[in-house]
């Protein structure tokens, strides 16, 4: 039999699609449905290692931890990772197939389309529903030729849309009208109804709006989601900057954002942990005192590194140093923090070599196989337990990884200076156990961390997602919807 097929689309990118269709997953999961996540095509620097040792998008790999499943590669078989202003890194059904601008990509989309179709029919089969997530708006005019993340993937397997919307950005009405009225009559037959996303305030004061949206459109509206104040759902993209308020016996934190940043999920445990003040500093942004300075991944690690010196990050980390302050660096952060890095193909950016921050006694050769796979081990320091997972093109070498920064199961990963105030780590995820967490800030200087335990933090917000959509989601109209 062939599963039951729904797509959330937006009228804007973060209006809530994610959100959304990870409540829904878990939401249907818990129902007793035999639930799987889908995103066509994903442009995103956030990505995660599945079970079949693919990349995908890092929302699909949070669905699936909805759905109760592993992530697999067939649950986003389309993803895009921007490496400059007019090129990415094209990744299909898991695997990177090498770097494309946007002209060449557009000529490519026949083709991946044709692995989108693969990989959602495999997903049907195995599952009794499937629920697809669009990317963008599905009403941007200009990349609606070959379409393969919205409308066109609608039409391609006949399926119902759901179109979301966020009250709380303003506009929400034009939003959802214009988007109906820059469909073709075939799409906005397809789209079954609206969701109002983030709504504050009295619902009574909003129903004239909603009444007037059904009468205009003929569309239903099957909910108005209130907004959920502290929630969090991994980011697929957007860096959120939110600033939590620590408590007063804090560790300052304070990492730069590249313009190529890439997982910055790695920071949400500290963003979240109660005793941790992190701070993201931007271009031409002061750059204040810290405990703990993180060195973040890189889709495009020589141009970063340009661009933390311009910014005079360089001179900060000396200086952090010479007073005693702590220095990680994940994944390009940490390849950063050697004495040279190469690229002899050009597989970043222009070939050529680039000099490191030489706080590291190493050198990285970037090269065509990526490495993609899941791990785990124990720090250097205190033995703790530590998971997480690599996603990287570089090989290092050199007498810094003598003195290895985690034990993993099957070898060895990163460096810890012989002084002890620089580590670095290829782990994705280095916060997230809670055991590695409390070792690391301890390492850093907080006396007495707290156990912080991220993954039950992740869990627990899915679970109020779905309690949420089960008061306010008019689900028995969205099941009448399905084919």
């Amino acid at each position: 039999m062939t599963a039951k097929t729904i797509m959330i689309q937006g009228t804007t990118s973060d209006a809530g699609k994610s959100t959304l269709a990870t409540g829904l997953c878990r939401l249907l999961a818990r129902r007793g449905v035999h639930v799987a996540p889908f995103k066509p095509q994903n442009m995103a620097l956030n990505s995660a290692v599945t079970v079949d040792g693919g990349e995908i998008g890092r929302s699909q790999a949070v669905q699936a931890l909805a759905c109760g499943l592993e992530a697999h590669s067939d649950m986003n078989p389309v993803l895009l990772k921007p490496n400059s202003d007019i090129g990415a890194q094209v990744i299909i059904q898991g695997r990177a197939i090498g770097n494309m601008d946007a002209g060449v990509y557009h000529d490519y989309k026949p083709e991946a389309m044709r692995a989108v179709l693969a990989s959602h029919g495999r997903l049907a089969e195995r599952y009794d529903c499937v629920v697809v997530e669009g990317a963008g708006s599905p009403a941007e005019i200009n990349l609606r030729a070959g379409d393969i993340a919205n409308m066109g993937f609608a039409e391609a397997v006949d399926c119902p849309v759901i179109l979301v919307a966020d009250i709380d950005r303003g506009g929400v009405f034009a939003h959802l009208v214009g988007t109906l009225a820059l469909l073709s009559e075939s799409e906005r037959r397809r789209v079954v109804g609206f969701v109002i996303n983030r709504f504050r305030g009295d619902i009574g004061l909003l129903q004239s709006g909603l009444d007037w949206l059904e009468r205009e459109t003929g569309k239903p509206v099957l909910g108005v989601l209130p907004y959920l104040q502290g929630l969090h759902i991994e980011a697929e993209d957007s860096l959120n900057r939110e600033q939590r308020l620590a408590d007063a016996a804090r560790l300052r934190v304070v990492a730069p954002v590249f313009p190529r940043i890439s997982n910055h999920t790695d920071f949400d445990a500290l963003r979240l942990h109660p005793q941790v003040e992190l701070t993201l500093v931007g271009p031409g942004q002061p750059i204040p005192a810290s405990d703990l300075i993180v060195l973040p991944g890189s889709k495009n690690v020589r141009r970063d590194l340009d661009f933390l010196r311009a910014n005079g990050w360089e001179a900060v980390l000396a200086r952090h140093l010479r007073y005693g302050g702590k220095v990680i660096g994940i994944c390009g952060g940490f390849q950063m923090l050697g004495r040279q890095l190469h690229d002899p193909l050009g597989l970043e950016s222009a070939s050529g070599s680039s000099a490191g921050l030489g706080l590291l006694d190493m050198e990285t050769e970037l090269t065509p196989a990526k490495r993609l796979t899941r791990v785990t081990g124990r720090l250097a320091l205190d033995a703790a337990e530590v998971s997480g997972y690599e996603i990287h093109m570089g090989v290092s070498r050199g007498p810094a990884l003598a003195r290895p920064a985690v034990a993993l199961v099957d070898g060895h990963d990163g460096a810890l200076s012989e002084d002890g105030q620089i580590l670095g780590s290829y782990l994705h995820g280095l916060f997230d156990h809670p055991e590695a967490c409390r070792a690391l800030l301890a390492w850093a200087g907080l006396s007495a961390p707290a156990f912080f335990d991220y993954p039950a933090l992740r869990e627990q917000d899915i679970e109020r997602l779905a309690d949420m959509l089960e008061q306010h989601l008019h689900l028995e109209s969205i099941a009448a919807c399905l084919p």
